[in-house]
């Protein structure tokens, strides 16, 4: 059980990272970030001790959360591997509560962030003359590394989800 309690701790909250540094440094996020998350949680939900209609209602979560994802990179608001990792999050809090809480911290987290690579871009060439090496794609891109804010909210929040409150209660 203890192998387990350590995976849930521990899987998303490093692919959360994986995803941000990649969407960082390349714009972009691989799919197996994505697919380890869904699969993990997969996994590792029957074995923690969710039921199957709750593990039913975290992949309706998912599903939800894929239709308001798949409408916003069809209109050019959102980016696919941002689209994914979003979804394959939102499977891990399920739909409940904590869903609607991590969903509104990417908002407010992801504001900030755009804020603040706003901001970076439009002193890009002070800051670098400053000495500061800053990767190409923060200030060439026309896009919000938007996986950055997700992995944040998902650091967060995280302690919220039902698979991770099994998880600490199991370590209790």
């Amino acid at each position: 059980m203890i192998v387990i309690t350590l995976a849930i701790l521990t899987i998303l909250p490093l692919c959360l990272a994986l995803a941000a540094i990649f969407d960082l440094v390349s714009m972009t996020i691989p799919n197996r970030v994505s697919a380890v998350i869904l699969v993990s949680f997969l996994v590792l939900a029957p074995l923690a001790g969710l039921s199957w209609p709750e593990i039913g209602m975290n992949l309706v979560a998912g599903l939800a959360v894929f239709g308001a994802c798949f409408a916003l990179f069809a209109f050019n608001v959102m980016g696919g591997g941002d689209a994914k990792l979003l979804t394959a999050t939102a499977v891990w809090f399920g739909f409940n509560h904590s869903l609607l809480v991590f969903l509104v911290t990417v908002g407010y987290v992801g504001g900030a962030v755009t804020l603040a690579f706003l901001l970076l871009r439009s002193q890009a060439e002070s800051v670098m003359a400053m000495g500061i090496p800053l990767p190409s794609s923060l200030v060439n891109a026309k896009k919000i590394p938007y996986g950055i804010a997700i992995a944040i909210a998902g650091f967060l929040t995280l302690e919220l989800a039902p698979i991770h409150l099994l998880a600490v209660k199991a370590f209790q």
